[in-house]
C-alpha cells in the first residue's frame, strides 16, 4: 500500500508552553483503519490536528503526500487529502439546509456549479442523507448530524479522514450505522483514523491500533498484536474486552464473539 503520510521527530508544545508531543515517528498508508487509543490528555486529539494541518509542527516534520504541514497558505491542498469530523457535529455545522453546509467547501475550492452539485450529491448519498438535502441541519438526530459532519468532508473527496470520537452520544443503532458507514469508506479505498475510548469498537473494526500515552507511542501495530500486549496497555491505563482478556489467558487474541465460537467448536 503507498504511504500517505510520514511522521519524523515530531514534537508539540501549545502556545501556553505545554509540551504534548514528544518524539513521534509515524508511517500512515492508504487504505488503513487505524484507531488512535490512550487516555484523556495522552495526545491523541493533538497529533490528529497535526496530521491534517489545524496545528503546525514545534519540532519535526508531518508529510503528507509532498506537501509539507509546516508550509504556509497550502490549507486548500490539505483539505483535499486529510479530513477531519469534530467529536462533536455541530461544532462543525453551521448552514440553514443540508446541501448548503456540504457545499461550502467544494465551494471554497472553486469548483463549478455542476461539480459542486454532483459532489454534494454524491456525499449525502455515500452517508444515507439524500432525502434531507433541504432540511435544516439541527432537525437531524445527533447520528444523522454526524453522518452530515462526515458528508462535508467528503465533498473535498480527501484519501484520509480523521474522525475525533465518531460514536459518542448515539445510540446502539446510531453506533453500528456510523461504523458500518466508515467500514464501507475504508472498502472503497479512505484511509479511516478514529480517535475513540471504545475498546469494544477498536477490537470490532480497526485493523491497526496506536496507542499513546503522555505524548508519546507506546504501542503500534494490527489490533491482534496490540491486544495480546496487555501488561503494557495497564501502563496506558487501557482495558481490554472481558473476552480478549479472557482469551489471552488461555493462549488466544480474541477480537469477537465468533472468533470464540470459533475455537470452541475446534477444541
Amino acid at each position: 500500500m503507498a504511504k500517505l503520510i510520514t511522521v519524523d521527530a515530531l514534537d508539540y508544545v501549545y502556545p501556553d508552553g505545554t509540551p504534548a508531543l514528544f518524539d513521534i515517528n509515524l508511517e500512515i498508508a492508504e487504505e488503513e483503519f487505524i484507531a488512535f487509543i490512550g487516555q484523556n490528555g495522552s495526545g491523541k486529539t493533538t497529533l490528529s490536528k497535526c496530521l491534517n494541518g489545524l496545528l503546525r509542527p514545534t519540532q519535526g516534520s508531518i508529510i503528507v503526500d509532498d506537501l509539507d504541514t509546516r508550509q504556509r497558505g497550502i490549507i486548500k491542498q490539505l483539505v483535499t487529502k486529510v479530513g477531519y469530523v469534530f467529536q462533536n457535529p455541530d461544532h462543525q455545522i453551521f448552514a440553514q439546509t443540508v446541501y448548503e453546509e456540504v457545499s461550502f467547501t467544494p465551494k471554497l475550492l472553486g469548483l463549478t456549479e455542476s461539480e459542486i452539485d454532483k459532489r454534494v450529491k454524491d456525499s449525502l448519498e455515500s452517508v444515507g442523507l439524500s432525502k434531507f438535502v433541504s432540511e435544516d441541519p439541527f432537525s437531524l438526530t445527533k447520528g444523522d448530524r454526524q453522518k452530515l459532519a462526515v458528508a462535508s468532508v467528503l465533498s473535498s473527496k480527501p484519501e484520509i479522514i480523521i474522525l475525533d470520537e465518531p460514536t459518542t452520544g448515539l445510540d446502539y443503532k446510531e453506533l453500528l450505522s456510523m461504523m458500518n458507514l466508515l467500514k464501507g469508506l475504508n472498502s472503497i479505498g479512505h484511509t479511516i483514523i478514529i480517535i475513540t475510548h471504545s475498546i469494544h469498537i477498536v477490537a470490532s473494526y480497526s485493523h491497526r491500533v496506536i496507542v499513546m500515552d503522555r505524548g508519546k507511542i507506546l504501542l503500534d501495530g494490527t489490533t491482534r498484536e496490540v491486544f495480546q500486549k496487555e501488561d503494557e496497555l495497564a501502563k496506558a491505563h487501557i482495558k481490554l474486552p472481558s473476552l480478549t482478556s479472557l482469551g489471552n489467558s488461555l493462549g488466544y487474541t480474541l477480537l469477537s464473539i465468533d472468533e470464540f465460537k470459533d475455537i470452541m467448536v475446534k477444541q
